[in-house]
């Protein structure tokens, strides 16, 4: 699992400036991200369960700044 951990670390890096990925790399230890892919069968699965996460951290950040004059 730690692995798979810091696969998605690396995945975020590589797509910080995008989707919430920042998110992940700014906000997330080794252990809350090994907490949220926790029960996942694949590396795909992680992968894809971290990315509806930092898609809806970004979805909040996008609605907040909707709101600025």
């Amino acid at each position: 699992m730690n692995n798979w951990t810091a696969r998605i670390k690396a995945h975020a890096l590589s797509n910080y400036e995008t989707g919430g990925w920042d998110y992940i790399v700014e906000s997330f230890e080794d252990s809350e991200i090994a907490t949220e892919i926790e029960g996942c069968k694949t590396y795909k699965e992680a992968l894809k369960k971290m990315k509806r996460l930092a898609t809806v951290l970004d979805d909040r950040r996008k609605d907040i700044q909707a709101t600025a004059w």
